[in-house]
């Protein structure tokens, strides 16, 4: 899990837009959908790894595209997945290797590059944002994801928005997003890297969010040298991210394990499988 901090801040939840903003707040809605120029916008929070799964075996979601993941292996009621993907119109698989159990279902296998050959961000659990570079070529005719998705976006008439061609125009879009009418209201702000030139962008240094901009990046063509930026430890001066800006406390009624240890059975086997469970 090196990016599962990274993956919430663009939103890659299906209960949350992208910047850590709210499907319920209006104002989080309206700042993504004009940010973006994106006037469809989702109603509501979209379907969790189980809850997908089950629409997909009942018929209501009729086309996936799994990227980098394997759930027939790794979700916890195979057979229920299998019948889902059976029985699903179109089934698309990005992969780096050419078969496993889920691409058995595969209707379409679309090679996708491995973690020594990407090339992008990954922010780590105490926010810390990393550059990674690829130290090998995608083999044979494999692509980034971010690439494929592009393609795609293109066939399907969105080509204008999705015309990257570099990892880095993604990140200063994004940046500029996380900043959009924030105001000091979320946390997570990176404004100040959006105007990186993709030179800077490549040598970007290990930084930790939140953070102040000391000197804002210039994106000049020639510009190698970094923004500076001071760090600041989040809820310091006791202001937190709710409406009066009080921290939310939430008491818990401790319950004990229903299977207790004796000396007779002095362990308990734990199999990892849940319902809502779905690594390897």
């Amino acid at each position: 899990q090196p990016n599962a901090m990274g993956g919430r801040e663009v939103g890659g939840l299906a209960n949350m837009l992208a910047a850590h903003m709210d499907l319920e707040n209006p104002e989080h809605i309206s700042a993504v959908k004009t940010y973006w120029n994106a006037p469809v916008m989702p109603k509501g929070q979209g379907l969790k790894a189980v809850d997908l799964f089950n629409a997909i075996e009942s018929g209501k979601v009729k086309f996936v595209w799994i990227m980098g993941t394997n759930p027939v292996v790794s979700m916890p009621n195979r057979g229920q997945v299998e019948r889902a993907l059976s029985k699903c119109d179109m089934v698309v698989v990005s992969d780096i290797v050419e078969s496993n159990d889920t691409l058995n279902y595969a209707h379409i296998a679309l090679p996708a590059s491995g973690w020594s050959e990407k090339d992008g961000t990954v922010t780590n659990s105490e926010r810390r944002i990393s550059r990674q570079r690829g130290i090998l070529p995608p083999p044979g005719s494999a692509k980034h994801d971010w690439q494929i998705l592009c393609e795609v976006a293109g066939k399907m008439g969105f080509g204008e928005a999705f015309n990257f061609t570099h990892p880095s125009q993604i990140f200063c879009e994004y940046a500029g997003l996380t900043g959009y009418q924030n105001n000091g209201k979320r946390q997570l702000d990176l404004s100040p890297l959006q105007v990186l030139s993709e030179a800077q962008y490549n040598g970007l240094s290990p930084l930790q969010w939140p953070f102040q901009a000391v000197t804002k990046a210039e994106n000049t063509a020639s510009s190698n040298s970094q923004p500076s930026l001071t760090s600041k430890r989040p809820f310091e001066d006791k202001q937190f991210s709710t409406p009066n800006a009080k921290a939310r406390l939430i008491p818990v009624t401790y319950k004990a394990p229903l299977q207790v240890t004796s000396d007779a059975y002095p362990f308990v086997v734990n199999s990892g499988r849940a319902r809502d469970q779905w690594h390897t």
